[in-house]
């Protein structure tokens, strides 16, 4: 090892950096840590990366889309001479800017939103490529292909389905959502599917009690009854939320800004949630496709500081093994205990915190 050698392949030691591998930071652009922190979460998800290269190896002459402006920056991460270092994802930001006015500042936005607005664009464009590719015009109908985080998917706006796309592959999962008439007993069940699943948190819990109080049993009386096709009226119900469909990647998103009307605006909520480098799925449905898949805990997008609008977002990442943490243009290995550190607080005296805020959890039978 030469005398330039980084502080970060000292660590990683020059025997065991993985081959064909690239740690690079990247550059904020003005409050991009939002962004940052997304794509190399995302990157370090293998099916996503892999998908996302093989898209830039088959459309060489495409035209630019925020997809082959992220394309061409993993491309670039991928192909760098140098093991470490740091690039400016400039074209990409500036396609994103150009694409929804609301990244088009220098504010602090929600990494959330991001995520949920990439995947979905992403998506978008694959379909209308698609549709071109087929001889059609290459427009998508918002309504037919535009696909929710979290919303329902059932296609009921097109005649058609659509053939699922990669997209649909790594992130879609479905829930189902079933509903018992207390009068006739008569259980009815609705499907929809998600590309995330967006957890409720509370004080001191972990990861599986967020998904078993999102699976409990709600009772839907008073204003709220359910109208029941067999007993044709309006019925007191007991409704709940079960996942049918386990996706390759499981991302949860955990509902860490409340709005409070007291205040006039959202705060952030820094209670302990736990989150356990395994994950398996307990609130599944009794016809679920996959219901014993195992997950491993891949990247965890965090937010530091005290609300939304300010403060800032870091990510943590497995690669080969061991866990590296991104900060825009820095790049540090960690050890795995660290990952304690961004469980949130124990009290909500302390107001400035590191917390998990998104987690990506990846089937351990995806290739």
């Amino acid at each position: 090892m030469g005398a330039n050698i980084s502080q970060l392949e000292r660590d990683i030691g020059a025997d065991q950096f993985p081959p064909n591998e690239h740690y690079f930071g990247l550059v904020n652009f003005g409050n991009t840590c939002y962004s940052n922190s997304v794509l190399q979460a995302l990157y370090f998800c293998k099916p996503f990366r892999e998908k996302v290269l093989e898209y830039k190896a088959k459309n060489k002459r495409t035209k630019e889309t925020l997809l082959s402006c992220l394309a061409d920056l993993f491309y670039n991460i991928a192909t760098q001479k140098k093991k470490v270092g740091s690039i400016a994802p400039k074209k990409f930001i500036a396609r994103l800017r150009k694409e929804k006015e609301e990244f088009d500042n220098y504010m602090q936005q929600d990494a959330h939103e991001f995520l949920n607005f990439l995947i979905n664009h992403i998506n978008e464009i694959i379909l209308a490529e698609r549709n071109q590719a087929k001889g059609g015009n290459g427009s998508t109908n918002k309504n037919g292909t535009s696909i929710g985080m979290g919303t329902s998917m059932n296609g009921d706006h097109s005649q058609q389905p659509q053939e699922p796309t990669w997209v649909h592959e790594i992130f879609q999962g479905i829930l189902t959502s079933e509903t018992r008439c207390l009068n006739c007993e008569t259980v009815s069940s609705k499907d929809e599917n998600f590309f995330d699943l967006q957890v409720d948190v509370d004080q001191n819990t972990s990861i599986t009690h967020c998904l078993r109080c999102f699976s409990n049993t709600e009772t839907l009386c008073s204003d709220n009854k359910f109208k029941c096709d067999n007993c044709c009226s309006y019925q007191e119900a007991q409704k709940r939320m079960r996942v049918k469909k386990l996706p390759m990647i499981l991302a949860l998103h955990l509902k860490r800004f409340k709005y409070m009307e007291q205040y006039n605006r959202h705060i952030k909520v820094s209670h302990r949630v736990v989150f356990p480098l395994e994950l398996r799925l307990f609130n599944t449905s009794d016809d679920a496709v996959n219901p014993d898949r195992l997950y491993d805990l891949m990247a965890v997008v965090i937010h530091c500081g005290s609300g939304p609008n300010r403060g800032h977002y870091i990510s943590i990442v497995k690669s080969h093994g061991f866990w590296l943490l991104f900060d825009d243009d820095m790049v540090d290995k960690i050890e795995a205990s660290t990952i304690e550190d961004f469980y949130g607080l124990t009290s909500d005296i302390q107001k400035s915190s590191e917390t998990g805020y998104i987690l990506f959890y990846q089937s351990r039978d995806a290739t």
